[in-house]
């Protein structure tokens, strides 16, 4: 499985190449800027339940 690692993850850009990534198969890996609020509203439609045997999304 090929992986990526998108920083700005919950950006706009970074947010859709997630999404694109995801479809085209790969395990995706993020890095978000720390902020004082966490602000994943781009984001949270691909988050999985961490128990999941094939985890593909990580933040």
């Amino acid at each position: 499985m090929k992986k990526a690692l998108i920083t700005g993850i919950t950006g706009q850009d970074g947010a859709y190449l997630a999404e694109l990534l995801l479809k085209k198969g790969y395990e995706v890996h993020g890095i978000k800027r720390r902020a004082s609020s966490f602000n994943t509203a781009r984001v949270d439609h691909l988050y999985q339940d961490p128990h999941e045997e094939r985890l593909r999304f990580i933040l």
